[in-house]
Formats: C-alpha cells, structure tokens, sequence
C-alpha cells in the first residue's frame, strides 16, 4: 500500500492518529520537502514518529516517482506531505502513477492553508480562485496572477495567494554547468508579496487601465498558521507591504465583498483604528 499522509500545518504533533499509525507501520517513509515547511525540521519530526525519513525533493517526486513506488505492492510506503496530501498537484501525479502500476493507496488527510486561513476571520466559502505568486527575476515579472485576483473581486470574492518557496534551486550558470550547487532556501514574506503587487498596480495606472485592486485594498497577511507563534495583519496592501510578519511562511488574502461579521472579525487582528480607516478608503468591498 501507498499511504499518502497529510503533516498539518504546526510541528510533529499535528500529524492525525491515524496517520501516524501508518507512518509507523511502513517499510520507507518519505518526507516531501519542496511545496512546504513545518516548523521544525527532518530530526524532530523521525523523534516524534520513531521512523527514518528519506527527503523527497522535486526531481525525485516529478522524475523518480519509481523509486518512491518500488516494491509499493508487497510492502507499506508513506509519502509526507506537510498540509494536506492534494495541496499541490504533483501528488495527484503520484496516486496515478501507483494506480497505473497496480499499487492500492490510501490518502489520509489533515489541516491545510486552503481552509486554516478561515482563522483570519473570512468565511471559507467567500473565498475564489487560489492565486501563487512567484519571486521575480531580472528577466520573468509575470502578472497573470494579478488578473485573477481582479476577476476574484469583481464577482465580491476573497483570493488566496501562496507565496514563492524556493528549496534546493539551482542558479542558472550551476544547472547550465551541470553542477550540483544549490542556493540558500528562500520564501517569499508577506511584504515582498505585497511590493510585487503594488508594482503592478503602479504599471498599470500608468498605463490608464482601470484597477481592480489598488494601495488601498483591504488585505490580510498570514504567517505560520496553526503554529504557537502563527501572526495575523490586516491592513491596506500599502500597509502590509511594510510589515514584518516573521518567519515562515507566509500567504495574503485579497479582500473582495465583506460581510459585517467578517469585518467585526478582522477587527480582531486589526492595529488599532486600522479597519475604521479602512473602511473609509476602500467602502466599495464592504456589503451593506
């Protein structure tokens, strides 16, 4: 059997009982190391289970699915995933590859960011398309993101965007030169997300197109959910492009259409007179 296994979104512990009977029971277990962190490392984690864990990176998981599969069929094998298990669609490629080679599986779920964020005080089913928004280079701005996030609103609904994880990548003169060199992790903060945005904001204006989403919108910044030290901000995205919301990792939640409960909620996390003063700038998202 495959065991697909959902980590949680804190530390150790928040693996469900279930899971970690799984975990506990298979032959190999393997830990996916590249959509997402805990916050604490590969260590604690083998303490807290008792099982060695081999790291999953990407190339490993896209290109040697097969060595993760490998005697699948006669013996019990986990595959970690911090959050949920279908969090990321790689592992969907995953579930097809076993079922194409015979493998049963069974997915065993848990907490994720995709309904965690509700803690911010917006109501889940208010939510639209997810939204990722990668770290630009010298040479790749995209902006497609920015689009959904408009079309989000327009139709009154908040949008989720997942920041940029950059674990184990390689400069592009190391991968050109086929050398096994990997630059520092890097995770893209709250702030950084909201400097992105606001630069597109600013392109655009120039550029007389009607805005969507401007300085002004009502956002959240969210980091570490579901850990002890998990830090909630709510402010214009002006504000949030200068805040310092810690470690990681962080995400961002455009505001579309509010009800009052959601803003009495958002108070909650609010500086104080910070919602009062948005209200008045940015009205149009409020519901009446």
């Amino acid at each position: 059997m495959l065991y697909l296994i959902g980590l949680g979104l804190g530390d150790a512990a928040d693996i469900t009982v279930k899971g970690l009977e799984a975990v506990r029971r298979c032959s190999r277990v393997y830990l996916e190391a590249y959509t997402s962190v805990l916050t604490v490392g590969k260590e604690a984690l083998e303490e807290y289970y008792g099982k060695q864990l081999i790291l999953a990176d990407r190339d490993l998981v896209e290109q040697g699915a097969e060595e993760i599969l490998k005697d699948a069929d006669v013996v019990d094998v986990a595959f970690l995933v911090v959050g949920d298990p279908f969090g990321a669609t790689t592992h969907s490629d995953l579930v097809l590859r076993a079922v194409n080679a015979g493998i049963p599986y069974r997915v065993i779920h848990n907490a994720s960011i995709m309904n965690a964020v509700g803690c911010c005080g917006l109501q889940l089913y208010n939510f639209g398309e997810t939204v990722s928004l990668v770290f630009w280079t010298e040479t790749w701005r995209p902006e497609s993101y920015y689009d959904k996030i408009c079309k989000n609103r327009k139709a009154g609904l908040h949008t989720l965007c997942l920041l940029d994880i950059k674990v184990k990548e390689q400069s592009i003169e190391n991968m050109m030169r086929g050398r096994k060199i990997f630059e520092p992790p890097r995770f893209m903060t709250v702030s950084q997300a909201a400097d992105q945005l606001i630069q597109i904001i600013q392109r655009r204006r120039e550029e007389g197109e009607e805005l969507g989403v401007t300085e002004d919108s009502v956002c959240v910044g969210v980091a570490r959910l579901g850990a002890d030290d998990q830090s909630i901000r709510v402010g214009t995205l002006r504000q949030l492009a200068s805040c310092d919301l810690g470690a990681p990792l962080h995400s961002l939640v455009v505001t579309g259409r509010l009800h009052p409960l959601e803003v009495d909620l958002l108070r909650l996390n609010a500086e104080p007179g910070a919602l009062e003063n948005l209200i008045q700038i940015d009205s149009s998202t409020f519901s009446s």
